[in-house]
């Protein structure tokens, strides 16, 4: 698995990049694995190369809902280079599979440095702020049905493959809602036949038929990832 999977790292100059990439650890990322919490201090950045991981915000009462989610194209652990050693969301891969973790300290020295590296993280977290505020708007705003058909295509964009493996009860924790309404929601995309579900995997059957159901929240937060983040390599 190669670190210049992730596209961030991908993208990076020569200079840059010799200096990291014998620091980069290999990393699993099984499902439901909780990268970090709420308020604790960030000792690592994880650029997953085919994990997702989902950003939470967690309630006093244990409820959470889901603010952003991270895949190949980005970085977990933005509040480090963004003025603070810690968040108040929680970190928890969504998706299993692999990345690579390197140590704050050595990501703050290139950070402040200035140059590509600060540039291009910024453009990233401009990104990352845009699917946040999004999917808030999202929420508050449009149906459950539309909701999902957003989650489902920010997922796809991730993976590498057309199937999702995500029970609707962790559906249900992502969004915000109860489980009987994400069983209703699937069941409409279902016998639209854009999705099959089936004991916790989700095969989506009809990318175009998504994009079409969604509201146009995927669309912003899809547009503004291409314009700030290149697909080469950075100067």
């Amino acid at each position: 698995m190669a670190p210049r999977q992730n596209q961030l790292l991908s993208v990076l100059p020569p200079e840059q990049w010799e200096r990291i990439q014998d620091q980069l650890e290999l990393i699993d990322m099984p499902l439901g694995k909780v990268i970090y919490e709420s308020g604790s201090k960030l000792s690592h950045v994880y650029f997953p190369t085919t994990a997702i991981v989902s950003l939470l915000y967690v309630m006093e009462n244990g409820a959470s809902a889901e603010i952003a989610v991270v895949g190949f194209e980005g970085i977990v652990g933005v509040s480090l280079f963004m003025g603070g050693e810690t968040t108040p969301s929680r970190a928890v891969v969504q998706s299993a599979g692999q990345g690579y973790r390197l140590k704050a300290s050595l990501l703050m020295q290139e950070f402040n440095r200035g140059g590509p590296v600060m540039h291009l993280l910024l453009r990233y977290t401009q990104a990352l702020i845009t699917q946040m505020s999004q999917t808030a708007v999202c929420n508050r705003h449009h149906s459950l049905d539309q909701q999902l058909c957003r989650w489902l295509l920010l997922s796809l964009d991730r993976l590498a493959s057309n199937d999702l493996v995500m029970t609707q009860e962790l559906i249900a924790n992502m969004l915000g809602v109860r489980r009987e309404g994400v069983t209703e929601a699937a069941g409409h995309l279902q016998e639209a036949g854009l999705i099959a579900y089936r004991r916790g995997q989700i095969t989506v059957l009809d990318r175009a038929g998504l994009e079409k159901r969604t509201c146009e929240c995927y669309a912003v937060v899809k547009k503004e990832y291409d314009r700030l983040l290149p697909l080469t390599t950075a100067t």
